[in-house]
């Protein structure tokens, strides 16, 4: 479904992430993945040549946070492969502090790196998308940006931005053939779901329809549609994955 695309994706030495580089490799992307520290994402690499010595697959870590180091690093990846086709915003970090517990600059850690990280990754993403005459953005965003939390205000407030970010440059971008989607996962199991008492997780259950808490490969199956020709005509949308969550 990606066949010789070239696609970025960031936080992607683990979890969600990491099951949608595998998703894209699978379907014959050739995938740069960006982590957080250079060790984390040597293990990512060497798990997945492992899995599939033939997979075309490299890792970088810039710091999202600095927009010249992530400019540089998505013009080198362009300049080496010849384009961008897809690029997932998939890093990012929860939040549960309480309003009075916040600590001078916990709130913008986490605006930085779940809000201005991504426009970091964007434009330059988008400059090149341009000129190639086309492309792909996937932001991942979450059920919080329906529905809120008893805490930790700035997760919500960073994933409604996201929100609000990808419908507008859907619409502007539409013009120059880049669609903007982002995907609403739902609890998930990652490491830190994972991790939880069965006592926690089945209050969590019940709340979900489906009647089961989603898996990275069922978040990395709606980035692959999204990515793919399937969705050509799809964009400006924030497709919830979470099992109709109850609020």
């Amino acid at each position: 479904m990606l066949k010789n695309k070239v696609a970025i994706v960031t936080g992607g030495t683990r979890g969600i992430g990491y099951a949608i580089v595998k998703k894209y490799l699978e379907n014959g992307a050739k995938v740069i993945l960006f982590g957080s520290r250079e060790e984390t994402v040597s293990k990512a690499l060497q798990s997945l040549k492992e899995e599939n010595a033939n997979w075309i697959v490299e890792g970088a870590y810039p710091n999202l946070s600095d927009a010249d180091a992530v400019e540089k690093e998505i013009n080198a990846i362009a300049e080496k492969y010849g384009r961008v086709d897809v690029l997932v915003n998939n890093a990012g970090i929860s939040d549960s502090t309480k309003i009075d517990d916040y600590q001078p600059g916990g709130f913008e850690k986490v605006m930085n790196l779940n809000v201005l990280a991504l426009y970091n990754t964007i434009k330059p993403s988008v400059k090149v998308m341009k000129q190639q005459g086309g492309g792909c953005i996937i932001n991942m965003s979450s059920m919080v940006s329906k529905f809120g939390q008893p805490g930790g205000v700035a997760y919500p407030t960073s994933k409604f931005a996201v929100n609000g970010m990808t419908v507008s440059l859907a619409r502007e971008l539409g013009p120059d053939q880049i669609r903007v989607n982002a995907v609403a996962p739902g609890v998930t199991r990652t490491d830190m779901v994972a991790a939880l008492p069965e006592e926690m997780i089945a209050p969590l259950v019940a709340r979900i329809p489906l009647r089961r808490i989603g898996e990275p490969e069922d978040i990395a199956n709606a980035c692959l549609f999204l990515a793919s020709d399937l969705a050509s005509y799809v964009t400006g949308e924030i497709l919830s994955v979470d099992g109709a969550t109850m609020s």
